[in-house]
């Protein structure tokens, strides 16, 4: 587990993070989200002890980072996939982090098989593609076989086949019991592969909740209906009207019905007779549900068009 309390990290007049007070549980994946200049990576460097807190404590299992007798084989984190010797071998870079650490070298060709690199395991890194750095990157927060997993977008520069694996990889470590911290701004991937939601906007905390809570909290779910009939539309739209919901005129045909489910506007349409050509239900994107809790912690905006 992962725990903070009240962390807080200023650069002069500067206040990156700003109390942050969290739990970041064993047994599934907690994304990280918030805006450009939110504070993330100051708060995952703080976690992994990169940068010491103005105040307040970030713990791993109960201890800061640098107390970890073997930290390696306690924590394993993805932070910059481009930070090793270019010169190096895959194999090579992580051989001598395995050494250095005390784990069987074995366990090198291990998370080379997983991460998807073996058959390129003596080439340069240097010579790697974003994507392939990637995957080394995760391969050396892997190496040590750790409880505690913390990575920073570790989706950059993967291919729609990598981008599935990473999702697939991180539900199976969370499955595995471990603790999985997931930075990043693919809200569509968040939403397939995170069950925690924890979004901070000018390094404060906007929200702790599961994915269903965070969604629940978004605009009401509505319903699209298409009714071909300009009469049946009408009729379906007047029924609707007297029992007090809401609906509204979308494109052409559609309509848009908020406060029943996709089954009783269809009891409904068919009580009256009205043919339908599409009924389907709409729940709230993560994406709006995220831009409208962040909007007023946005550090860069764009202006309007000319």
């Amino acid at each position: 587990m992962i725990t903070l309390r009240g962390l807080t990290k200023r650069y002069g007049d500067t206040l990156a993070v700003d109390g942050l007070t969290l739990d970041v549980a064993e047994g599934r994946v907690t994304g990280f989200l918030g805006p450009n200049g939110s504070g993330k990576s100051t708060t995952m460097r703080m976690i992994l002890g990169l940068d010491h807190p103005t105040r307040g404590t970030a713990l791993i299992d109960g201890r800061p980072y640098a107390s970890l007798r073997h930290p390696v084989r306690e924590v394993g984190a993805l932070l910059d996939a481009k930070a090793l010797h270019p010169a190096r071998s895959a194999r090579a870079h992580l051989t001598a982090q395995a050494r250095s650490n005390g784990i069987p070298v074995r366990r090198v060709d291990e998370v080379l098989e997983i991460v998807g690199l073996a058959s390129v395991a003596r080439k340069r890194a240097g010579a790697f593609s974003l994507g392939m750095y990637q995957r080394l990157g995760v391969a050396g927060a892997l190496l040590g076989d750790p409880r505690v997993l913390v990575f920073d977008e570790p989706v950059n520069g993967l291919d729609p086949d990598g981008v599935r694996w990473v999702r697939e990889l991180m539900r199976s470590l969370a499955a595995e019991g471990r603790t999985v911290f997931l930075s990043s701004h693919l809200m569509s991937e968040m939403r397939l592969t995170a069950d925690q939601l924890v979004v901070i906007g000018r390094g404060k905390l906007l929200a702790d909740k599961s994915m269903a809570e965070f969604l629940a909290g978004g605009s009401p779910a509505s319903v699209r209906v298409r009714v071909p009939g300009t009469d049946d539309r009408l009729a379906l739209v007047g029924q609707l009207t007297r029992e007090g919901v809401d609906v509204r005129q979308a494109d052409g045909a559609e309509l848009v019905v908020t406060g029943r489910t996709a089954g009783e506007v269809g009891d409904t349409a068919h009580g009256l007779g009205v043919r339908l050509h599409e009924l389907r239900a709409v729940s709230a994107s993560l994406e709006q549900v995220y831009m409208d809790l962040t909007a007023q912690s946005v550090e860069y905006g764009a202006g309007a068009g000319s």
